[in-house]
């Protein structure tokens, strides 16, 4: 037997690359069967990334330092988790005003992969090195390295050179004791187990992913101090449906009509959370960026001080 079919016979040890043991008539179900097994899996997502709340709760907690000091996060990946990485790191800037250019998305491929398939590009070691160099990856950064497989070359390459510029690394992969999990600072391990189109890991692999690094931003924003309470007070309004959502953020948070909050707000440069800082404290725009300053940026801690 040659030894490319005994490697054909052997079985990938890599979770999401096995074959759902419940599902091997999926092709034979009826739409409305096909749609709830199909939903129903996505279950696991979740289970999967409440189980590896202790590891993001260590992340969470390591990352901040480093980016109190100035420090950017960094996403690496390839296809599916590149693109989840892309997108959130695109979405801070409008939800919490987090400077674009302290959230880098680095996708195998470059940008054209965002909309399409880069052959090879995600094996190429290389390249991830050569993109978080490009990158000027430094001490005071916190890369994250995705990869549903955790074996991906272009994110174990970027990782390893993040770590040697001594950058945090954090690795998220949904397999156990893979490469990318033993080489990352701070291994996310989302075991989410075979996918019900076997292999196709952008089903509740990439679902755990999304939910994981939602809750990892989100998590580090909240004790950046972008959030007052639950209320996302650091949000950038940038359209109508935006505009009016700072208003009722405003009107929540203070109690104030919707006239005085429209005022605080035009007088605050459209900042939420320095318009409620005006009203609650009756203090001009200039006084109340003061004290945000003084706090670092927490609204509760401006409203606390004497």
């Amino acid at each position: 037997m040659t030894a490319e079919r005994l490697e054909a016979l052997t079985p990938d040890p890599r979770r999401t690359e096995g074959v759902h043991p419940d599902h091997a008539d999926l092709d034979r179900l009826d739409v409305g069967e096909l749609v709830r097994v199909l939903a129903d899996d996505q279950r696991g997502a979740v289970e999967a990334v409440r189980a590896a709340a202790p590891a993001l709760t260590r992340a969470v907690e390591v990352a901040l330092p480093r980016l109190q000091r100035g420090g950017r996060l960094v996403y690496v990946g390839a296809g599916t988790s590149g693109r989840l990485g892309v997108l959130d790191a695109t979405e801070l800037t409008p939800t919490f005003s987090w400077p674009a250019s302290r959230a880098v998305p680095l996708i195998a491929g470059g940008e054209q992969a965002i909309r399409e398939a880069v052959e090879g590009a995600e094996d190429d070691r290389e390249a991830g090195a050569a993109d978080v160099h490009g990158a000027g990856v430094g001490p005071d950064d916190v890369l994250l390295g995705i990869a549903a497989s955790g074996t991906t070359p272009y994110v174990l390459g970027a990782l390893d050179a993040a770590r040697a510029a001594g950058a945090l690394t954090v690795g998220l992969s949904n397999n156990p004791g893979t490469p990318l999990l033993l080489a990352a600072d701070c291994p996310v391990l989302l075991d989410t187990g075979p996918e019900v189109i076997s292999g196709s890991t952008r089903l509740k692999a990439g679902t755990a992913q999304k939910i994981a690094l939602n809750t990892f931003s989100s998590a580090v924003m909240v004790r950046l101090g972008k959030v007052y309470g639950n209320l996302m007070v650091d949000v950038k309004a940038t359209n109508a449906k935006l505009e009016g959502r700072a208003v009722r953020l405003v009107r929540h948070a203070t109690g104030a009509d919707e006239i005085a909050a429209r005022e605080a707000l035009s007088g605050s440069g459209g900042s939420v959370k320095v318009a409620i800082v005006m009203l609650l404290l009756n203090v001009s725009a200039t006084e109340a960026n003061a004290r945000l300053d003084a706090q670092n940026g927490h609204a509760r801690a401006a409203l606390e001080e004497e």
